[in-house]
């Protein structure tokens, strides 16, 4: 097998892992566990908790003294006998703890597996910005094939999508083991946890226009874990009207309708960035958000079936709009030096504490609406609605920026390169 389908694999396999619970955990949680929404809230925000520090830290493991490969495929072993362990458990205080651990050792496989496929390509003699995003986009379609599997497997609601999970990992852990080697480079600049972390660039926060950037980007990053967190929740709600109905019986297929919106949008990436500038983008994509959460409130699985389609769509532009376009700012308006650190800055302020947030607050929203065990789910569509919309009205005042059309102009193939990792 050739090294790019072995490639191929891996990346398809390291996501496949990620898409066979992070959407329906949740449901598994809520409708079968009865955790309550602060719970689940509180479990999906430890992916936030370990984005702060993990990345960082096993980087500089990666640098200095591990194989890049061999630490992928100890960290997946590790969460292949947390997933296994976490399938068993019906505590929430145990659920959290063990899902921390998990969150520890697969965050930073996400940057690992792309050091890995960059280190191998080179070496292998390719040229990464033409023959990565190839490979790279089959890691998307590995996240919307295990939604698929657990979906049409009717597994979504117990602990099975947890051991397909642990499966794919204890696959994954083998594989990387037997991938081409990936050794320290001993030449590099050492670093230390901090700079390695992005804590260089938070110099950044002195210019009033980044710091309103990272601020709104670790808001929104609040919003995309809402959805992660509860959508599929919030179908599965409307079993006693709507029990033989798509959306009910294959939540899964319909919430991948959003995955398969991200590949589609990113494409417009380039158009609207040197159109329309970074503020008008960041500005669609938050009303993008009002729209979301907005259908989701007024949609149903019979006659607003199409409201619930339509979300999903327009999910594509919410997502990509803000992280992917938000990232390639961050990139243009930094100096080389701290680039990097930049990124790790943007990470932390919206993979990290913004998704803490986001699963925090939204489970307390969840349980304040509500009432003997049912759930309001319009009224708290329409708080996250409000609260996108609140932000969507105060950017524009705050953020101050002069779009140049060819401030931005960017190679659409690095494009995908350097953006295309931040995909589930």
């Amino acid at each position: 097998m050739g090294i790019k389908y072995r490639l191929t694999v891996m990346n398809f396999l390291q996501y496949f892992i990620w898409g066979s619970w992070l959407i329906s955990l949740g449901s598994y949680m809520g409708n079968t566990l009865h955790f309550t929404g602060g719970q689940i809230g509180s479990i999906f925000a430890t992916m936030g908790i370990a984005s702060l520090f993990m990345p960082g830290l096993l980087g500089i493991v990666a640098d200095r003294w591990v194989n890049a490969e061999r630490l992928l495929g100890l960290c997946h072993l590790l969460g292949a006998g947390l997933l296994f362990w976490a399938s068993t458990i019906t505590d929430p205080d145990r659920m959290y703890l063990i899902m921390l651990f998990n969150a520890m050792v697969y965050m930073p496989t996400i940057a690992l597996s792309s050091s890995v496929s960059y280190h191998i390509l080179e070496k292998k003699g390719f040229i990464i910005v033409k023959d990565y995003p190839a490979i790279r986009v089959w890691g998307t379609i590995g996240f919307i094939c295990a939604m698929w599997v657990v979906d049409l497997s009717g597994l979504g609601l117990n602990g099975m999508q947890l051991r397909i999970g642990s499966a794919a990992s204890l696959i994954l852990a083998i594989y990387a083991f037997s991938m081409p080697s990936c050794p320290p480079i001993k030449s590099i600049k050492k670093r230390s946890l901090l700079s390695a972390m992005g804590f260089d660039a938070f110099v950044l926060f002195r210019k009033r226009k980044m710091a309103v950037f990272f601020i709104f980007a670790m808001l929104l990053g609040a919003a995309l874990q809402i959805t992660n967190t509860f959508g599929q929740s919030f179908l599965h709600d409307f079993t006693p009207g709507y029990s033989h109905s798509f959306a009910v019986l294959h939540p899964g297929l319909l919430m991948s309708v959003s995955q398969i919106s991200e590949v589609l949008f990113i494409l417009a990436i380039p158009f609207f960035l040197h159109r329309y500038g970074i503020k008008k983008v960041m500005m669609i994509s938050i009303f993008a958000w009002v729209a979301r959460f907005g259908l989701f409130g007024l949609g149903n699985p019979a006659e607003g079936l199409f409201l619930l389609i339509l979300s999903m769509i327009i999910y594509g532009i919410a997502f990509d709009f803000f992280l992917i376009s938000g990232s390639l700012f961050v990139e243009m308006e930094t100096e080389p030096g701290i680039r990097a650190s930049a990124q790790g800055v943007y990470s932390i302020m919206t993979n990290g504490i913004g998704a803490f947030i986001g699963g925090v607050t939204s489970g307390k929203v969840i349980d304040f609406f509500t009432h003997d065990g049912i759930k309001d789910w319009r009224s708290i569509w329409f708080v996250f609605a409000g609260y996108a919309l609140l932000l969507g009205l105060i950017f524009p005042l705050v953020f101050k920026y002069n779009h140049k059309a060819d401030d931005l102009a960017i190679d659409e193939e690095e494009l995908i390169l350097g953006e295309k990792n931040l995909l589930p």
